[in-house]
């Protein structure tokens, strides 16, 4: 059984994702254990905003960082503000050593952002604590952060399945496609949908295909 770290999208938390990742968590149910954690930043609540299919709780949203210092947030934006960056590392490092081992981390939206971070920091710290053997990430995206930039320098060498959708309005497919020219040898899943997990027929079918090696590795490990 593999054990991989969920990390959520900006305005969520580990019990929203959990609530959101219902039916992949039923596809991926014999071969991993799923493990959320929340970020550390409290983000405003939008004045007067429902919540959105009820399943997030207006008053515990959370996010990853910042991108102005009014505590917003706009992946699109170009600023030299990640307030709050730092302590988000600090919570997936505590992750990845207090509960971990992990064999991979699954990412969503600014999460997938910040995991492709933490990525970059493995690449500069290959015996640190930033251990895992692969990443899927989903409408995922290069952070615009300036203080990020050095973290895209060193090829990622993490195996990677990105996902994204052909009609996401949050995070244009563009700015997903972006990010793999930072990875080495990317694997993709597209799909004609939006902003969300997609777990279709043929996608479940391609979540399986990328974690199968994984799974053999630890099924291998196992029985020494």
């Amino acid at each position: 059984m593999l054990k991989i770290l969920c990390i959520h999208g900006y305005r969520q938390n580990d019990q929203s994702f959990r609530e959101r990742t219902g039916a992949l968590r039923k596809v991926l149910k014999k071969y991993a254990d799923l493990v959320f954690i929340s970020a550390p930043n409290q983000v405003p609540p939008l004045e007067g905003a429902e919540e959105e299919n009820g399943a997030t709780n207006n008053t515990n949203q959370r996010g990853w960082w910042f991108s102005a210092p009014d505590d917003s947030y706009m992946a699109q934006d170009y600023t030299e503000c990640c307030k709050g960056y730092e302590e988000s590392v600090e919570v997936i490092k505590k992750a990845l050593i207090e509960q971990g081992p992990f064999d991979g981390i699954l990412a969503f939206s600014q999460g997938a952002a910040m995991v492709s971070l933490i990525c970059g920091l493995k690449e500069q710290e290959p015996d640190g604590p930033y251990q895992f053997d692969f990443v899927i990430l989903v409408a995922g995206f290069k952070s615009r952060q300036k203080q990020h930039d050095s973290l895209y320098l060193k090829p990622i060498t993490t195996p990677s399945l990105h996902v994204f959708g052909d009609t996401d309005k949050v995070i244009p497919k563009e700015m997903s496609e972006d990010l793999l020219q930072y990875f080495v040898e990317p694997k993709v899943l597209e799909h004609a949908g939006g902003h969300f997990i997609p777990v279709s027929g043929p996608q479940k079918k391609a979540y399986i295909e990328f974690l199968q090696p994984f799974i053999d590795k630890k099924k291998e490990q196992e029985t020494k």
